[in-house]
């Protein structure tokens, strides 16, 4: 019987490239460029405003002078500079054994990583794993991608106590400075106010959110009396699957926390994109794209 090959950064990247990055190219034609980032952020001139145009590019002084609406327009940076700030905290775990959040993390990230330096755009990290902050500074090409991979592939048992988001946020206005385009990819079990920390970077940087998410959090099948564990905490209890008492509450429960996140999301001005445990990678790349697109245009 032969054995199955140690998965490595090199063999993750190749399959990405295949079976994602390939056949995202060719669905969306290199629009999740200017898509993902919204505009250019060098000033460029002003002109009449035609139907269609973005109302938050109006310059109202300009309006006001010349008494019909003008809006500004703005040039494309030739380098863009991109931060992933990925939650790689022991919730993460949470899954089926061949694809969990994690893994699913790592696919997400390293796909939006290969697609920007592609296009010659440096892109950096910041990894959070509830005890510390990796930082990886950008940089561009196959190597900056294959550096970020080999970090998410460290084993995260081990790493305890509760998540607070508020540390990668901070830390991140902290470090990243010249205007960029942030792509924060996490499951949002956090500790709560994090959303001031996200208000922050939105005031500064164009900003993404993804939320990595398992139906099995909130949906448990019938398999009578199992034993859960809290991911974060360690923390075990006997729990009877069936139950249809039991499991009312957990999908109640799933179902307050979920309109809880995105209360909060909405509260920081960002709309959030749900990638599951179960999705097509590229469709539901596809669906971020086409959600970028139709909050530009309202």
């Amino acid at each position: 019987m032969g054995t199955t090959a140690p998965l490595t950064a090199d063999r993750i990247l190749r399959r990405l490239d295949w079976h994602v990055v390939r056949r995202l190219e060719g669905r969306l034609q290199g629009n999740y460029r200017t898509v993902l980032r919204g505009h250019g952020t060098d000033f460029r001139d002003v002109r009449e405003y035609v139907t269609g145009d973005d109302v938050r590019h109006i310059d109202w002084n300009v309006t006001a002078r010349m008494d019909e609406m003008y809006v500004r327009e703005y040039a494309e940076d030739r380098e863009l500079t991109v931060w992933l700030l990925l939650d790689h905290s022991p919730s993460m775990g949470f899954g089926p054994v061949d694809r969990t959040k994690e893994h699913v993390l790592c696919e997400v990230a390293a796909t939006v990583a290969q697609l920007f330096v592609q296009g010659g755009n440096r892109v950096g990290a910041m990894v959070y794993d509830n005890q510390q902050v990796t930082t990886i500074p950008p940089r561009q090409g196959r190597d900056q991608v294959l550096r970020l991979i080999d970090e998410l592939l460290r084993p995260i048992e081990g790493r305890g106590g509760v998540t607070d988001l508020r540390t990668l946020l901070d830390s991140a206005a902290r470090v990243v400075r010249r205007r960029s385009l942030v792509v924060l990819v996490s499951d949002f079990i956090s500790e709560p106010g994090w959303e001031r920390s996200l208000l922050r970077l939105t005031e500064r940087h164009e900003v993404v959110a993804v939320r990595l998410v398992d139906r099995r959090e909130y949906e448990l099948p019938d398999t009578g009396l199992i034993v859960v564990e809290d991911a974060e905490t360690g923390e075990q209890l006997m729990v009877d699957t069936s139950d249809p008492e039991f499991r009312r509450r957990l999908r109640a429960a799933g179902e307050a926390r979920e309109q809880a996140v995105r209360d909060a999301a909405r509260r920081a001005g960002v709309d959030l994109h749900l990638v599951s445990t179960d999705d097509d990678l590229v469709n539901a790349f596809v669906r971020i794209v086409a959600a970028r697109k139709a909050q530009r245009r309202s």
